[in-house]
C-alpha cells in the first residue's frame, strides 16, 4: 500500500483556525473520504499551534498518484489552504510497511462521533 501526507503549518495562525479545521473535517471532509475508491483510510492529525495533516493510505501507486495530481492541481483552493490561509508546507509520498489493529478494533468516526 502507498501513503501520502499533506501538512499545513499552524504556526502563527489564530487559535480559532484549529477549531475551524476540526469543524470542517467533522461536517464535510470525513463524509467525502468515507468509501472513496482506491483509499484504504485517511487520518486527520493536528497539533494546535504547530500543524494540521491529512494522512492517506491508498491501495495502489496509481490511486495515490491520481489523488496527489488532482490535489496539487487545486491546492490553492483546497479547504485546508483556504482555512489556514497558506498552502501546505509538505506533500510527501511514502511507503506503507505494516498496519496492526488493536483488540478494540478500528472506529471510522469524525470528531463528534467519539
Amino acid at each position: 500500500m502507498h501513503g501520502l501526507s499533506v501538512r499545513w503549518s499552524l504556526s502563527g495562525v489564530p487559535d480559532r483556525v484549529a477549531d475551524e479545521l476540526a469543524a470542517y473535517v467533522e461536517s464535510t471532509s470525513h463524509a467525502r473520504f468515507t468509501g472513496m475508491d482506491g483509499l484504504r483510510f485517511k487520518v486527520w492529525r493536528m497539533r494546535r499551534g504547530e500543524w494540521f495533516e491529512g494522512t492517506y493510505l491508498f491501495t495502489s501507486p496509481e490511486a495515490r498518484a491520481a489523488f496527489e495530481e488532482e490535489f496539487l492541481a487545486g491546492v490553492a483552493e483546497a479547504p485546508g489552504t483556504r482555512i489556514v490561509g497558506a498552502p501546505p508546507v509538505l506533500v510527501e509520498a511514502w511507503e506503507h510497511v505494516a498496519t496492526a489493529e488493536g483488540w478494540d478494533g478500528f472506529a471510522p468516526t469524525a470528531r463528534g462521533e467519539r
